[in-house]
């Protein structure tokens, strides 16, 4: 009689002991984000974080969760995982920095179908680094190893944050009103949105590849590509102290036309001056060679603002004193306008 062999789930394609030895790898990255009010390390069922409740008069908790998208595909290309991690980090902590919340802790959700921890050690690189500049602890995540879910080498991201506010300083645009001012926060690149039409540009109309020396960009298509997205944490938590900002929003998909209209108030629109700021050489060479519209522009990409301020008026000069000592590129770009009461969903207007 044929012996019968014996089957194990690392034949299958999960091995226990790579996860093992991944979790032993990252602790210290982990470790570098921690804040007083982690209770746990890296590892049990569920991360821990003690809220200073005595800090808050109302706390309110407030969430976001996000992804890279497919700006995963130039890091595949690259074979560099260092960055995406930090783009992860970003797209959720400046969700909700805008509403004025400080982030507090950040989790991660990495799949893929055989797990090679040194690469998954630099994705879990970049997170950390992500977590450090937002200040918020890393307290926990997920690998997930599914073989014949993915391609080979190919991986998918996820992220999670929580942070908190006090009710009474809830940045919601709520006391928005015309007459206010917009300024702008320059983006880092491209961020984390609009990609695919990017890809389709660069290498299926202009056959460039990731190697590609751009002449216009003066530098390597893909470095300028998967430059990571710019973290505004810290700039805006030091603003909140001193100033009133009525209204934010994280310029992300949908692009300037979607995403300031969310915060404003009915009676509103928003006037923005299509050349209060210089579009760098990366947009300007995707609208031109892409032959893209300039609405396509506006609503795709950042087109060069990462995020949004609504600020009264006389407060404008020194909020931009303030953003150029911390380091920000920052412009001027519209203003706050009486929205049109026949055409209520025209919330922003191009001039």
């Amino acid at each position: 009689m044929k012996e019968k062999s014996v089957n194990t789930y690392k034949e299958a394609g999960v091995d226990i002991e790579a996860g093992n030895r991944f979790v032993q790898m990252i602790k210290p990255l982990v470790k570098a984000t921690s804040r007083p009010e982690v209770l746990t390390d890296i590892g049990g069922f569920g991360g821990l974080f003690s809220l200073n409740a005595g800090k808050y008069k109302k706390p309110t908790l407030v969430s976001s969760t996000d992804g890279v998208g497919t700006k995963l595909k130039l890091a595949f290309l690259m074979d560099k995982h260092d960055t995406v991690g930090i783009d992860l980090v970003a797209m959720c902590v400046n969700d909700i920095v805008v509403q004025g919340a400080e982030p507090l802790f950040f989790l991660d959700y990495l799949a893929t179908g055989k797990l090679a921890p040194e690469k998954a050690v630099e994705i879990v690189r970049g997170i950390s680094a992500g977590c450090v500049e937002a200040g918020c602890a890393l307290i926990g995540g997920e690998t997930a190893e599914m073989p014949g879910f993915y391609n080979e080498g190919e991986y998918d991201l996820a992220g999670f944050t929580v942070g908190v506010v006090d009710d009474n300083d809830i940045i919601d645009g709520s006391t928005i009103t015309v007459g206010d001012k917009i300024i702008g926060i320059a983006s880092s690149g491209l961020h984390s949105n609009g990609f695919s039409l990017a890809r389709k540009v660069f290498f299926d109309s202009l056959n460039l590849t990731v190697d590609s020396h751009v002449d216009e960009l003066g530098e390597v298509l893909g470095e300028a590509l998967l430059r990571p997205t710019r973290i505004y944490v810290k700039t805006i938590l030091n603003l909140i102290r001193d100033f009133e900002i009525k209204g934010m929003a994280h310029i992300t998909g949908g692009g300037l036309l979607e995403n300031v209209p969310r915060v404003l108030p009915r009676n509103c629109c928003a006037r923005i001056e299509r050349n209060a700021w210089p579009k760098s050489a990366l947009f300007e060479m995707l609208r031109e060679q892409g032959n893209i519209e300039e609405t396509e522009m506006y609503r795709t990409f950042n087109y060069g603002i990462g995020l949004a301020l609504i600020v009264p008026a006389e407060q404008t000069d020194d909020i931009m004193v303030r953003l150029s000592g911390l380091k920000e590129e920052a412009f001027l770009i519209g203003e706050i306008g009486k929205a049109d009461q026949n055409h209520s969903e025209d919330k922003i207007e191009l001039i």
